[in-house]
């Protein structure tokens, strides 16, 4: 093995180190000099569009980390606990059966007045967020407005009361964390600890959803409950997965939106300076914050049969990151990929994931980055950064600040 190729090999475990967690994209862009590469641990890692795209569409790889082989990737494998796993990993057709019943509950395109219809309510919650600032002149932005607004969003979407959110905080910080694939993190203590809050979480959850189907509302919980749903209804233990899945991902990704959204806005404060004048401009500006600073850096899949992708032979069974965040600073893809630009027209972005996987909250967390964000630069007055870069999170994969602090002169009406 070559100099150059050894030190290829050890790139993405690089990657996943928390030195490089606030500038992970030289490390990216070393990847994309060869489209697919074999790592140490025996990961192949996607790190160019074209590929990523081309295999987020290909039905030979597989969500399912149960069809990995044994003998493949040196990775961390968790038991969460789940007897049926979240539909994000699973493969059609059971995967089209059960998201197709999910979103006949949550939106868009089946219910689309679900998610439009909390529009108030989000400007609501943010206009409140921003109203306890008044009178201070710092802020911490994740735990004062980004984690607070997606959480109290989803809490009511599902029915889940506001008040027990410091038990499932706890229980979602543990179970994301299981996204890291750095062997060096998956220790005895930590998988006790995901056995624990997986646990712990699947019995609040069964509690919850034998309340909502005792005494159902016009919340996504009860309707998934009580299973009105022409095509069928969910068993208990795939309802069970998919409010597990719906709590977590319902904000975990969200936060990460809004606060790197606020993190690179106040390193280009001209755009603040043009949505004060332009608030239109939100909307692509979210768009290029999906591409640019995307919430998920990489999502894994398994081969379900040898195939070849760009010159390189990846095995059956082979254990394969799709890495997104890389993909969207392409040069190949996109002009100028490291230049954050709102006006970006051709904006193709993996922000969301894609195929058959698409976020289905994609809508949701566009609506509400779009509100945050707008309400942020309208009403605080010379925000600034007080420490750049902030601390980050232990997460690789949900990459965003633990905390970003930020001085202001003042909250506007």
């Amino acid at each position: 093995m070559s100099q150059t190729t050894a030190a290829r090999s050890n790139l993405f475990a690089q990657v996943l180190e928390p030195a490089n967690r606030p500038n992970p994209y030289p490390l990216y862009a070393q990847l994309r000099e060869t489209p697919v590469s074999l790592q140490e641990n025996g990961i192949y890692v996607v790190s160019t569009y074209r590929e990523i795209v081309a295999l987020l569409h290909d039905p030979r790889i597989s969500s399912d980390e149960r069809k990995r082989s044994p003998s493949g990737a040196d990775v961390p494998v968790y038991d969460r606990g789940l007897a049926t796993p979240s539909f994000i990993n699973l493969d059609p057709p059971e995967h089209e059966r059960i998201r197709r019943l999910v979103m006949n509950q949550f939106g868009p395109p089946h219910v689309p007045a679900r998610v439009e219809g909390l529009r108030s309510r989000i400007s609501y919650i943010v206009e409140e967020l921003l109203d306890a600032c008044t009178g201070q002149c710092r802020m911490d932005v994740v735990d004062e407005f980004a984690y607070p607004l997606p959480v109290t969003v989803i809490c009511e979407l599902l029915g889940v009361p506001f008040a027990d959110e410091p038990y499932f905080h706890a229980w979602s910080d543990t179970l994301a964390g299981t996204l890291d694939l750095d062997p060096a993190t998956y220790t005895p203590e930590r998988r006790q600890a995901v056995v624990e809050a997986g646990r712990q979480m699947r019995t609040y959850l069964r509690q919850l959803i034998a309340l909502h189907r005792a005494e159902p509302g016009g919340d996504l919980l009860s309707g998934l409950a009580i299973g009105n749903d022409p095509e069928g209804r969910l068993d208990d233990e795939t309802l069970l997965s998919v409010a597990v899945l719906l709590l977590i991902a319902g904000h975990e990704t969200t936060v990460n939106l809004i606060t790197n959204g606020v993190l690179t806005l106040l390193r280009h404060p001209h755009v603040i300076e043009r949505l004060r004048r332009e608030p239109d401009l939100i909307i692509s500006t979210v768009e290029e914050l999906l591409r640019y600073e995307p919430p998920v850096h990489y999502r894994p899949r398994t081969t379900l049969t040898e195939i070849d992708v760009a010159g390189v032979t990846i095995p059956k069974g082979a254990f394969v990151v799709l890495a997104l965040a890389s993909g969207n600073r392409d040069p190949a893809r996109f002009q100028e990929p490291d230049r954050f630009d709102p006006e970006r027209s051709d904006n193709a972005h993996l922000g969301f994931n894609g195929g058959i996987h698409y976020c289905f909250g994609a809508p949701l967390a566009r609506l509400e980055a779009q509100i945050a964000l707008a309400e942020f630069v309208r009403r605080l007055e010379n925000p600034r950064l007080v420490v750049d870069p902030p601390p980050y999170r232990a997460n690789p994969a949900l990459r965003g600040p633990r905390h970003l602090l930020v001085d202001f002169d003042r909250v506007r009406a």
